[in-house]
């Protein structure tokens, strides 16, 4: 079906509302930020008001629930890339009017992906019809970018309600274990009537814009063949603006003149003038820019998607 989104795992993009607040270091250089301060449109971070969008806008997804009817597919539609549902600031009854609007798309696939995946059960609890909702029809992700959020996080992914769960690693900031030692079955609350599920689908990505902060090779290996291993899909959306040199054709001839860093395991990097030692485990890596980078791994392309 027709796509507009820049989002590559995404058909098209929802904004219910507009603005959010950093709780991450993947929010450090947020494009969504960036975003607002060169519109105007909404003021960024906490104390500042969140922004309804119009009812226009609130219209799209009906047109795409119907085209997806016509065509016999079904859309898939990431909601708030400029905002998170699950923000404490959101008035609720724009929440409630989200779901709804859920409920009158039956043949959208929403995708809601949160940097408060702790808030989902909270704001669910006295509120059936939303539990049961997303439960029934939502993806439900979370965002993690390095190891202890991953562990913080996942499990609360896992004891929320959803159709399908995933993880956004993008930024990836650092080495992360996805599966070790976190099973659903440990997280079954007595009293919820429905199953604890386990990560259905898993999306990798370096960072991308000003500030970027360079990805290790290992880490984006490390969680492909996590999910190969588990039988999860994997999708490498991109490299960032850094592409480590073992990537670049024909050599440090391609690379000179432009910005190099080598990162470290443990995400620390430094541009090779500093006066510090040298590891085994570094890998050089060069600024040329995101679409130059591109997303190729290992000489192919992961786009892989629940089905």
């Amino acid at each position: 079906m027709a796509k507009d989104t820049k989002i590559e795992w995404a058909h098209h993009t929802f904004n219910p509302w507009l603005g959010c607040t950093k709780v991450s270091p993947a929010c450090d250089h947020c494009y969504a930020e960036a975003w607002a301060k060169r519109s105007g449109m909404v003021q960024w971070g906490a104390h500042t008001e969140r922004r309804r969008t119009s009812e226009h806008t609130w219209t799209q997804p009906i047109k795409w629930n119907a085209e997806a009817e016509s065509l016999g597919v079904r859309a898939r539609v990431f909601c708030a890339s400029l905002a998170d549902v699950f923000d404490n600031a959101v008035p609720t009854t724009w929440r409630m009017a989200l779901f709804d609007l859920i409920a009158r798309t039956p043949h959208i696939d929403w995708m809601l992906l949160t940097k408060r995946i702790g808030n989902v059960r909270k704001m669910c609890a006295d509120d059936r019809p939303m539990f049961d909702m997303i439960r029934k029809r939502v993806w439900l992700g979370a965002t993690v970018c390095n190891q202890e959020e991953a562990n913080r996080d996942i499990p609360r992914l896992l004891a929320a309600p959803a159709r399908q769960r995933f993880l956004s690693v993008e930024p990836l900031l650092g080495s992360v274990d996805v599966f070790s030692g976190i099973t659903g079955e440990l997280l079954h609350t007595s009293g919820d009537d429905y199953d604890p599920g386990a990560i259905d689908w898993v999306i990798v990505g370096g960072e991308s814009g000003p500030g970027a902060r360079p990805m290790h090779p290992a880490w984006v290996r490390s969680l492909r063949d996590q999910c190969r291993a588990a039988g999860v899909p994997f999708f490498f959306k991109q490299h960032g603006e850094w592409l480590a040199t073992e990537f670049i054709d024909d050599g440090t001839a391609t690379i000179a003149g432009r910005r190099i860093a080598y990162v470290r395991p443990d995400g620390s990097s430094h541009d090779g003038s500093e006066d510090v030692a040298f590891f085994g485990d570094e890998e050089q890596t060069a600024w040329v820019g995101k679409k130059a980078a591109g997303r190729r791994l290992d000489g192919r392309v992961w786009d892989e998607v629940p089905k």
